[in-house]
C-alpha cells in the first residue's frame, strides 16, 4: 500500500492565500494583511521569509514566546505516550497539572477545560450552583443576580452581561439573570448587588476594552463587598494572568484572593487550548458526576504542556522579567505622548496606547506598524494594544517603540 502524501505547508504567496480564505472562512475577524509560516520566540515569519516582532502574543496566549523549547519537549514527550483519554478514565498527568495549578494560585479545586469562554460558561454555572446549595438564609437558591464584566460575550449567555453592541445585535435572546455594572465604579456595583447575586464576574485589567486598569483600592472593594453579601468574587485572568502584568496574577496588585479564578490563554504554552476554573473548596465542591464535563478538558498533551507552563512561573523568572520591562515600556510611551500619543495604560508588559485620531485609526497604525517589521492589533478606533512575549529583550523592545515613533510620523 502506498503510504499517504504528507501534508505540507502551502506553496501560494500571502495575497493568494488571503483571497483564497475570503469565500471559504466565516468573516468573525479582520487580520491585518500577514500570513504566518513560521515562528520562533518573539519573532514571526511570512510565507515569503519577512520577519516581524510580535507584540500581540496571542493576546496573551504565547506569553513565553512562540515554540519555548520546554513546553515543545513537553508536547512532544506526551504526544509519544498518550494524548486523550476523555474523563471517563482517569490519566497520569492530570493530577500533577491540578495540584501545581492550585499552589502557584493559592486555591484548592482545578476545573480543567480548554477554551476561556468555557471557563467562563463553566464558573457561571459552579456560582450558580453554589448558591442553591451553600448560600445560608433567605437567600439561599438564589440564580444570578449580577455580573460586571466587559468583555464582549463570545456566546449567548456571555452575550447577556456584555454592554458591547457587536455581541448583542441581532443574537438574542439571551440568557436571563445578569446585571451589566460600570467597570471601575464601586458605588454603582453596591447598588447593584443584592440578596440575589451569586456572583461579581469581572476582569482585573480589561484587555479587550483597550487594556483598562482600575483605580488602586477597586479590586479589594469588591473583595470586601462580595464578602459582605455572601457572594462570590470571580476574577477572570484569561488574559491578565500568568506573569503579563509582572505578577503572576494581576489581583496580586491589590493583595486580593478571590473565590473562583479563571485561567486560560497562556496555560497552553500557544500549542493546545487550555483553559482552568480555579477556586476554593467549596465552591468547587458543589459539582457532582454528571453536571459538567468536556471530553477534551483535562485531557493528558493539555495537562502535560499546563503542568510544563506552570513550572516557568514557579521560577517567578517571567514575572520579573514582566516587572522590569514594563519599566521601559511605560518610559518609552511616556516619551512619545504628546508625539502622536494622546495617553497610555499600562502594568508589565501590557499596554492600551491611544493614537491621536488625526495621525491615524488604530487599524491604520497597525498596518503601519507592520509594514515597519513590528505586529500590534487594534481595539476601539485609535487604541492599539501592546502585549509583547515576556521573553522579549530590552533591545527588541526599544526596537518596537523606535518604530512606533517612527509611524506617528507619518502622513495618513
Amino acid at each position: 500500500m502506498t503510504a499517504p502524501a504528507r501534508t505540507l505547508p502551502d506553496s501560494r504567496t500571502s495575497a493568494d492565500l488571503i483571497r483564497a480564505e475570503e469565500p471559504v472562512l466565516a468573516h468573525n475577524y479582520h487580520p491585518l494583511p500577514v500570513v504566518v509560516s513560521r515562528a520562533e520566540g518573539v519573532w514571526v515569519e511570512d510565507v515569503e521569509g519577512r520577519r516581524y516582532l510580535d507584540m500581540l502574543s496571542g493576546y496573551s496566549a504565547l506569553n513565553f514566546g512562540h515554540r519555548h523549547p520546554a513546553l515543545i519537549e513537553a508536547a512532544h514527550r506526551q504526544l509519544d505516550r498518550l494524548t486523550l483519554t476523555s474523563r471517563a478514565f482517569h490519566n497520569d498527568m492530570l493530577a500533577g497539572f491540578a495540584e501545581r495549578l492550585a499552589a502557584l494560585t493559592g486555591l484548592d479545586m482545578v476545573l480543567p477545560m480548554n477554551t476561556g469562554a468555557e471557563a467562563v460558561e463553566s464558573a457561571i454555572k459552579v456560582a450558580r450552583k453554589w448558591a442553591y446549595e451553600c448560600r445560608a438564609g433567605p437567600a439561599a437558591g438564589a440564580p444570578l443576580g449580577g455580573a460586571a464584566h466587559p468583555f464582549p460575550g463570545l456566546t449567548t449567555p456571555r452575550g447577556g452581561f456584555s454592554p458591547a453592541a457587536p455581541a448583542r445585535a441581532g443574537f438574542g435572546p439571551f440568557t436571563p439573570g445578569f446585571r451589566v455594572v460600570p467597570y471601575n465604579d464601586l458605588a454603582a456595583l453596591r447598588e447593584a448587588v443584592d440578596e440575589t447575586t451569586a456572583a461579581v464576574l469581572i476582569e482585573p485589567i480589561q484587555g479587550e476594552a483597550g487594556v483598562v486598569i482600575p483605580d488602586d483600592g477597586y479590586l479589594a472593594g469588591v473583595r470586601e463587598l462580595t464578602r459582605r453579601e455572601n457572594c462570590l468574587f470571580v476574577a477572570d485572568e484569561i488574559q491578565s494572568g500568568l506573569g503579563r502584568t509582572g505578577r503572576t496574577l494581576a489581583v496580586e496588585h491589590e493583595g486580593v484572593v478571590p473565590d473562583v479564578l479563571l485561567l486560560g490563554k497562556a496555560l497552553g504554552g500557544g500549542i493546545v487550548p487550555v483553559s482552568a476554573v480555579v477556586a476554593r473548596r467549596e465552591v468547587l465542591g458543589v459539582l457532582r458526576p454528571g453536571e459538567h464535563g468536556s471530553t477534551f478538558g483535562g485531557n493528558p498533551l493539555a495537562a502535560a504542556v499546563g503542568t510544563a507552563v506552570v513550572e516557568l512561573l514557579e521560577t517567578g523568572e517571567f514575572q520579573r522579567r514582566a516587572a522590569e520591562l514594563g519599566t521601559a515600556l511605560r518610559d518609552g510611551l511616556t516619551a512619545l505622548t504628546g508625539q502622536g500619543v494622546v495617553g497610555f495604560r499600562a502594568r508589565g508588559l501590557w499596554a492600551g496606547v491611544d493614537i491621536d485620531p488625526a495621525i491615524g485609526t488604530g487599524r491604520e497604525i497597525s498596518e503601519r506598524l507592520m509594514r515597519e517589521g513590528v505586529l500590534v492589533k487594534d481595539t476601539h478606533g485609535s487604541t492599539i494594544r501592546l502585549a509583547p512575549p515576556l521573553t522579549i529583550t530590552g533591545e527588541e523592545l526599544a526596537g518596537a517603540l523606535t518604530a512606533l515613533a517612527k509611524v506617528l510620523t507619518q502622513a495618513a
